[in-house]
């Protein structure tokens, strides 16, 4: 046996053991930010799994599949037109409406077929940032003008990130440019059936996640009010992409559905039953036809397999660390957290940074634990520097993009977000 090569097993179970060992329980803090991570993993699989993460990995294998690598080389790849690249991937979060998690399957996706490393870095960040929804509940609850200045600095941000990423990396860029020209040309679909099969789902992810907003009246509780309805609705438009652009026979289709129907028969109001006996119906569904089907289950899986376990890990460090959905405290108080934010020094901007980056932020959930936060002596700069540095960044977030584009490129990445969104912080607090 070559001991050298059982050095490492033996440090892991060493470390593992002495963990173990010396666990405080009886310490009253430590006990309970175990009980956050805990209630922050059951929040997180009640709420977040099923509405956002499942149909993001089927949008995903979309994009992997059906997606013609031609065409994301051709408007996100190195040698597209820069200005419509970052434009168009800076504004992505204003239509997907995804939270730093969600976004994760989906930057995945287009990086596998060829986008550029700044275009796919830009959309990366807007994903999540940009989302109008939150936007407009930050101008309303927390005033005008830090939503006017989260809207300005989330789309500004995106782009410089990503260009500054692609100038950090252009050497490696040129070399990914230049495989992509030897590739061959592929046969796709026309465009608008491929658009109608991503954009159906993206849809379904859209309404399925909207969330209720603060009064019962306007617009956005119009469409809350409705959200499962036109979740079917565009479940039904699914299901004839299926049958009309993929080939699956209507027989299969008919048959997938209904088990939903059952549910709904039989309880009507069990709506997110029927949306995960939906889920498991799709799957099931392309799991039996053989062909295109099967690629765009496998490739979403593929995803799934990926992203899943550090999620889930990512997620349970950040309850243990921060505390859960409940605004309970982990093993750091939120009084500490409080208490370091307070004015517009430096310090302040880069600790509300570096704790919004490190923090896990569902969509729209920000808003409340900021104006807790602002209630508690928060200064606006540190604010707005938690704003643009939490949606967009978070532990779980990191991990998984560690594993698509490496621990140097990660770490320049989660640098730049906290060093712009401290300078961002810094100068609206001077201003306002």
């Amino acid at each position: 046996m070559n001991w050298r090569d059982e050095f490492k097993p033996f440090i892991w179970i060493t470390g593992l053991f002495l963990g173990a060992y010396f666990l405080p329980l009886e310490n009253l803090r430590f006990r309970n930010a175990i009980f956050e991570a805990l209630d922050l993993v059951n929040w997180y699989a009640r709420e977040h799994v099923l509405l956002c993460l499942i149909p993001a990995f089927f949008i995903a294998g979309i994009i992997s599949v059906f997606v013609s690598q031609a065409a994301v080389v051709k408007y996100f790849g190195g040698d597209a037109r820069k200005w419509m690249a970052y434009l168009i991937a800076s504004v992505s979060g204003g239509i997907l409406a995804v939270c730093s998690c969600t976004v994760l399957p989906l930057f995945s996706g287009i990086h596998k077929r060829g986008a550029g490393l700044g275009p796919a870095i830009t959309f990366l960040y807007s994903g999540p940032a940009v989302n109008i929804l939150a936007i407009i509940l930050t101008a309303r609850i927390l005033g005008l003008e830090l939503g006017i200045a989260r809207v300005i600095g989330a789309v500004v941000f995106s782009v410089v990130i990503g260009l500054t990423m692609h100038a950090i990396y252009r050497k490696e860029e040129s070399q990914r440019t230049a495989a992509q020209i030897n590739l061959p040309a592929e046969e796709t679909r026309p465009l608008w059936q491929t658009a109608l099969h991503f954009m159906v789902p993206v849809a379904i992810l859209i309404f399925a996640t909207w969330a209720k907003p603060d009064t019962a009246s306007g617009f956005f509780y119009g469409v809350y009010a409705i959200k499962w309805w036109l979740v079917g609705i565009f479940s039904l438009l699914l299901a004839a992409v299926l049958i009309g652009v993929l080939g699956i026979p209507f027989s299969k289709v008919a048959l997938a559905t209904l088990p939903v129907l059952g549910v709904l028969f039989i309880l009507p109001d069990s709506t997110m039953a029927a949306f995960a006996i939906g889920l498991l119906s799709l799957g099931t569904l392309l799991y039996f036809s053989p062909g295109e089907g099967q690629e765009w289950l496998e490739a979403s899986w593929g995803f799934a397999k990926q992203i899943m376990p550090l999620l889930g890990a990512g997620v349970l460090a950040a309850g243990f660390l921060l505390g859960g959905p409940a605004g309970g405290n982990g093993i750091i108080p939120e009084a500490w957290v409080a208490g370091l934010v307070g004015g517009n020094s430096l310090f302040a901007n880069f600790f509300a940074a570096v704790v919004g980056a490190f923090m896990y932020f569902a969509t729209l959930t920000e808003i409340p634990i900021l104006q807790g936060l602002l209630a508690g002596g928060m200064g606006k700069g540190p604010a707005l520097a938690l704003l643009l540095a939490g949606p967009a960044l978070s532990l779980p977030n990191m991990l998984v993009i560690r594993q698509v584009i490496g621990t140097p490129k990660t770490a320049v990445y989660v640098t730049l977000v906290v060093i712009m969104a401290t300078i961002s912080g810094i100068l609206y607090g001077r201003f306002f």
